[in-house]
């Protein structure tokens, strides 16, 4: 009843949503858990950041600062949060800045770079107090909104009819090989509007990377190629089990050390991943952990050398099925390239 009335709020004009005078792109979901947020942000910065003076708007969600905060490559994911660290470390060219309060985020943000030709709302899809020129919803493959409920009977922040307010809807997570028949019975089951668009995409994995670059590798991650190593999955994310899947494929074994999302590692954390890592008794093993909890681990000050010489991440990137991606970056670059306007405050 709440969301409902809230809602209401909004769709009546009740409660105000800000424009700004600059495209405005917001991704997000309505439900709780990973759906692959970060990745797609990415993708949309790269098919951005070449042509446009682009920033990205996040909340920042479980860094210890408070207010606006711009972010750089020296920033820590204790005053930025783990997720804007990584988007700034991947494309250091693109202003990223934190704010809980996204109105006000917005205004320092331009007033910081007034040049902004657009901006990406990060996690704002329930965010609004601001309304974006276009709203991206992604749904999880494995999660069908279908079939899914409120909090706390289900995980749905906010009502399926919440979903008319995107312009496009990506479901996410998608096998590579996902059959047409199984798109369509996915679209009759969302049932958009003739207006909304819908995409499909998955996942690829790059190669291992070093958490710690300046330390000394022990060279076990070499072995991939020739042998499959035994993998401790160090991992703090709201939905690990895809990720598992794809390490069971390029090894010989996993053991799981699992954390909560945005899980702030500590000293102690560190010595019961030592305590498995030590109880593992394999010629060839290695730790991995994804991108996201790499940007919390390597500005733990107390890691033990054995820990940085054998744990790595692997980065993951949006690919779009098929060419659903051709239509998407068309939509996203004739939005943008359409409506750049004077950099200033509109005062509706």
């Amino acid at each position: 009843m709440i969301i409902f009335i809230r809602n209401q709020c909004f769709n009546t004009g009740l409660f105000p949503s800000r424009e700004f005078n600059l495209p405005v792109i917001t991704v997000g979901n309505i439900t709780v858990g990973g759906t692959g947020k970060t990745p797609h942000v990415e993708y949309v910065v790269s098919l951005l950041n070449d042509n446009f003076k682009l920033a990205v708007l996040s909340r920042g969600y479980m860094r210890k600062s408070s207010g606006f905060v711009v972010a750089s490559t020296a920033s820590t994911a204790e005053e930025v949060g783990d997720e804007p660290l990584q988007i700034k470390k991947k494309y250091p060219s693109v202003e990223v800045a934190v704010d809980a309060k996204r109105v006000r985020g917005m205004k320092n943000l331009i007033s910081y770079n007034p040049e902004l030709e657009a901006v990406i709302l990060d996690d704002a899809f329930q965010h609004r107090w601001i309304k974006p020129g276009i709203s991206i919803l992604l749904v999880d493959y494995n999660q069908p909104l279908k079939n899914d409920l409120l909090l706390p009977a289900g995980r749905l922040r906010e009502p399926v009819s919440a979903k008319n307010r995107a312009a496009i809807v990506v479901i996410t997570k998608c096998p590579p090989d996902i059959k047409p028949i199984e798109r369509r019975i996915l679209s009759r089951d969302l049932n958009l509007f003739p207006w909304q668009s819908l995409f499909f995409t998955t996942f690829s994995y790059g190669e291992p990377l070093p958490v710690f670059p300046d330390a000394k590798s022990s060279g076990a991650i070499e072995s991939f190629e020739d042998n499959k190593p035994f993998v401790l999955m160090i991992t703090g994310i709201a939905s690990p089990d895809l990720f598992a899947g794809y390490l069971e494929g390029i090894s010989s074994g996993i053991e799981s050390v699992s954390f909560p999302d945005h899980h702030n590692f500590t000293k102690r954390d560190m010595e019961r991943i030592l305590k498995v890592w030590k109880s593992i008794n394999h010629k060839y093993k290695v730790m991995i952990t994804t991108e996201k909890d790499a940007m919390r681990l390597q500005f733990l000050s107390e890691t033990e050398p054995e820990i940085k010489r054998n744990i790595y991440y692997i980065p993951i990137r949006v690919r779009f099925v098929k060419k659903d991606g051709e239509e998407f970056n068309k939509q996203i670059i004739n939005y943008v390239r359409n409506n750049k306007r004077n950099h200033i405050i509109s005062q509706k």
